[in-house]
């Protein structure tokens, strides 16, 4: 009888304390041993690619249940698995909300019946639903609570400070904020945006001050009563700013669209396309981004994968939906900026397996250390590869890089020793679970 079910043979692999070339041996799913393996049902050679561990991404909105027409955990999840994601967290803005047990039991069902990949679910906070929220947030399958400040896609909005304090003072997980002023930004799109049908003002009504605004005051009702917050999707240098003085209360995530596009070139480039939540904002506020990356300052990279169909796009603004399908070349395009020294291989690691283990308190995941789970996304750090809308297993069938060539592709998504892509194709369909959580 073989030693190990799996060995992963001469990788470069990417430990807690550094990248080593070694062996990792497999047994039941879970890491069994690294270094010395040398007996196993099946071995796969690792010879120049690098063995991250599984890589998480923490904000996506699959659209199931009430807009599967753009969206379902099962082809938002094949997405994950082949962009060389081995779990996702999925957000409460569905039609029924996640706002009770009921609707949270029935997304479990969902996903352990469809999806691809491991998952868990955030659970919208309401004013009307926040004294349960101490015993609803430690429900299984839970990996924090929502609150949405500005409105997006979705009824799920508490805009007024009542409201948001009400969410925060009740629980104790990681809650994770949508952070744009509501009140500003209705005042601003009769003051500003006025009867433009111009998308590239999609940043100007939705400007710097609606985000700084909504963050600080999150951030205060946090501090107030000593909970953990966690501000989504950072577009501006002046909330960064803010933010970096306020690590004690607030972690922070941005995303590989504000990275990598900026206005007023991307609304030129791709329209409505590059609509989004918060916006895509102009280059000097990506700049700041990106020190945040480099400084620590940044806790995870994440997609806010936000699929609409593209009739739906190509309507007129600003009666066009905002949000970007992403969760498949969010790891592509990270790695490709990897390739270009933006950031290191290392900090990619930190911000898509470390940094969710610390906001999120994950267990036994992300990490390849002895007797965690067996989940590793290897990645051909050489390979180049050009983006597709083609090849895009969203519904929506569209990505903002379509024709993008970049340097570096996930080439195998393994979860608890269960390949299930390998060279950009999808394997069979493995029994996935719910993502569980230290809740002490």
């Amino acid at each position: 009888m073989s030693q190990f079910d799996l060995i992963l043979k001469n990788g470069t692999v990417f430990l807690p304390t550094g990248r080593t070339v070694t062996n990792v041996g497999i047994k039941n799913g879970k890491i069994l041993q690294i270094g010395n393996c040398e007996i196993g049902a099946e071995i796969i050679d690792c010879s120049n690619l690098f063995i991250f561990p599984g890589l998480i991404d923490t904000q996506c909105h699959f659209r199931e249940p009430g807009g599967e027409h753009k969206e379902t955990i099962e082809t938002g999840t094949k997405s994950a698995a082949l962009g060389g994601i081995v779990g996702i967290f999925e957000m409460p803005n569905t039609n029924p909300l996640t706002t009770n047990p009921e609707a949270l039991e029935q997304k479990i069902k969902r996903g352990l019946d469809t999806a691809f990949t491991d998952f868990a679910y955030y659970f919208g906070g309401t004013f009307e639903n926040s004294q349960n929220l101490p015993e609803w947030e430690n429900l299984n399958g839970v990996c924090g609570i929502k609150i949405f400040m500005g409105s997006s896609t979705g009824n799920l909005l508490s805009a007024t400070d009542e409201e948001v304090e009400a969410v925060v003072a009740n629980g104790r997980r990681v809650v994770a904020v949508h952070a744009e002023d509501e009140f500003l930004m209705n005042e601003n799109k009769i003051t500003i945006l006025g009867d433009s049908n111009d998308v590239a003002m999609h940043c100007k009504w939705r400007d710097v001050n609606s985000s700084l605004n909504a963050t600080k005051r999150v951030v205060g009702l946090a501090k107030k009563h000593n909970r953990h917050v966690h501000v989504l999707h950072i577009t501006t240098s002046d909330e960064m700013h803010f933010l970096r003085q306020n690590k004690d209360t607030a972690t922070v995530e941005v995303l590989p669209n504000h990275l990598t596009m900026h206005a007023p070139a991307c609304y030129s480039e791709l329209g409505t396309l590059a609509q989004q939540n918060p916006p895509i904002r102009e280059k000097h506020h990506q700049d700041e981004l990106w020190r945040a990356i480099n400084d620590g300052t940044v806790d995870i990279v994440a997609s806010d994968h936000a699929p609409h169909t593209l009739e739906e796009k190509s309507g007129i603004y600003p009666n066009t939906p905002s949000g970007t399908p992403g969760v498949q070349t969010l790891l592509p395009i990270m790695l490709n900026h990897a390739a270009e020294s933006k950031l290191s291989y290392e900090r990619l690691v930190d911000l898509m397996a470390y940094g969710p283990i610390k906001v999120h308190k994950i267990k036994n995941k992300c990490s390849i250390i002895k007797d965690y789970d067996a989940d590793f996304t290897i990645v051909d750090p050489n390979l180049t590869h050009t983006i597709t809308n083609a090849e895009q297993a969203s519904k929506s069938a569209w990505t903002p890089y379509d024709g993008k060539t970049v340097k570096g592709m996930p080439v195998m998504t393994i979860i608890r020793g269960n390949i299930v892509m390998r060279d950009g194709e999808l394997l069979d369909r493995i029994q996935v679970k719910p993502i569980e959580f230290d809740l002490n």
